[in-house]
């Protein structure tokens, strides 16, 4: 059975990525057929020495942590030129984002896999269009959604404010991972037991400041049992 996650954040720059790469290399060592989905990728560049097509950063680091055989066109069909917000992205590049599409992308990964975590671009309300936003894209999908809580100064803010958007949609909390951004962040763990007793969800794991997304699996192996509802 396919059970898949949407991965939102507490900003950007948060570590949603380096956190759905982790949990698709703990997924997969647990021998299970995981991918990667970012729906939306706003800032590309060229591969290859001929100036080829654009792809995102994040994106191919989902395609190398997920299982072989994906193309990155099915991982990030929607890839903006511009590192900037989504929607002004779209705009700029005359590119309409179109739901049904990004819906049925997701649909036909999780129909070949065994999980799926959807990352998200941004935040939980970055705006896709003039009456979209990021938010609106996780009620389509109707996933239960993973909290990354990028930890340091106006992290409880940030996080209390994105549990409750997550729960005026009608999505389960499936929980929260923090991840430290700054070593030294003052009352780190201070925050850390705010945010335990605030969030309603169960925290999934405190991934420390670490140098790739596969050393922090140790650190999310216990939250999997958790996730498998």
């Amino acid at each position: 059975m396919n059970k898949s996650f949407f991965l939102t954040g507490t900003d950007t720059d948060v570590g949603k990525t380096f956190v759905a790469c982790a949990l698709l290399q703990a997924w997969r060592a647990n021998g299970l057929r995981a991918v990667g989905y970012k729906p939306i990728a706003a800032g590309a560049e060229s591969i290859g020495d001929d100036g080829g097509a654009l792809c995102n950063e994040d994106a191919l680091r989902l395609q190398a942590a997920s299982a072989a055989g994906f193309s990155i066109a099915r991982i990030n069909p929607l890839c903006l030129p511009e590192a900037i917000a989504p929607h002004i992205a779209a705009e700029r590049a005359s590119i309409t984002i179109d739901m049904h599409t990004l819906v049925a992308g997701f649909e036909s990964l999780r129909a070949e896999t065994e999980r799926v975590v959807v990352e998200g671009a941004g935040g939980f309300l970055v705006p896709l269009d003039d009456d979209a936003d990021m938010s609106t894209l996780a009620r389509q999908l109707g996933l239960p959604v993973i909290l990354v809580v990028g930890l340091r100064l106006g992290c409880l803010n940030h996080a209390l404010l994105t549990a409750q958007c997550i729960a005026a949609c009608g999505l389960p909390f499936a929980g929260w991972i923090g991840n430290v951004l700054d070593a030294n962040m003052p009352c780190l763990e201070e925050n850390v037991s705010s945010l335990r007793q605030r969030l309603i969800a169960p925290c999934l794991g405190i991934v420390p400041r670490l140098a790739s997304s596969a050393d922090a699996v140790s650190y999310l192996q216990p939250a999997l049992a958790s996730l498998d509802y």
